[in-house]
């Protein structure tokens, strides 16, 4: 985020004292980092819409389509999926940081979003009812996982027969720290598409389609189950 630092200002800002050209100087500045701010959200936004729409297109979603965005964090990958499942679907929005679980609560309370439903996961555990959705994406979240195996086990259970599931990473990359718990055949902080392919294909997963070309230099793997 964008921020100002008004200290050099002699008496702060728009302080006491502070003479008229420079008010309107700094009123200018705080225009400037407002609408800078502003541009930046909406981009933030329009990248997530684009993103989920083309997952969309990917994943066969249509009105009453019931999805869940595992680790959802600031939710606005959640917000731009339930525009698209509509008001007859359903978007289960995940989280495991309890911070980010309240904030996402106050957003959906907000947004008086009675199709989405926030949960508390688990290490281990999505913690989603059996059997519950017709979607699941994991966007830069996979790498993460500490118990693979027993998470994918979960994710499994979650998809309805004939569901799918895309996982949306990256390969590992230079410069960034390694995600502590993570196995070892990561490689790094990321993970080869391999990797992602072997362990859900042992959760009993079926392969239906890889996407080289993924924003940010990614790739998306999409899963059904069988």
């Amino acid at each position: 985020m964008l921020t100002l630092d008004f200290a050099g200002s002699p008496n702060g800002l728009l302080g006491k004292g502070a003479s008229p050209v420079m008010k309107k100087r700094e009123m200018l500045l705080v225009g400037v980092a407002c609408a800078v701010a502003a541009v930046f959200a909406a981009q933030v936004r329009g990248d997530a819409v684009e993103e989920i729409q083309r997952l969309a297109e990917l994943m066969g979603w249509k009105a009453g389509t019931v999805a869940a965005d595992i680790g959802a964090g600031d939710g606005r990958f959640t917000f731009a999926a339930v525009e698209r499942v509509g008001a007859a679907g359903k978007v289960y929005a995940t989280e495991i940081d309890a911070k980010k679980l309240g904030e996402l609560r106050e957003e959906v309370a907000k947004r008086k979003l009675g199709n989405v439903i926030v949960v508390e996961s688990k290490e281990a555990e999505t913690n989603l009812p059996a059997g519950c959705c017709d979607a699941i994406f994991l966007r830069h979240v996979y790498h993460h996982l500490t118990k693979p195996a027993e998470f994918d086990a979960s994710l499994a259970r979650s998809l309805k027969s004939g569901g799918r599931l895309a996982i949306i990473d990256f390969p590992p990359r230079a410069g960034l720290e390694p995600v502590e718990g993570v196995p070892s055949n990561r490689g790094g902080h990321g993970i080869p598409e391999k990797i992602v392919i072997e362990e859900l294909s042992a959760a009993g997963l079926r392969v239906e389609k890889v996407v080289e070309d993924w924003p940010e230099d990614g790739y998306c793997v999409l899963f059904v189950k069988k």
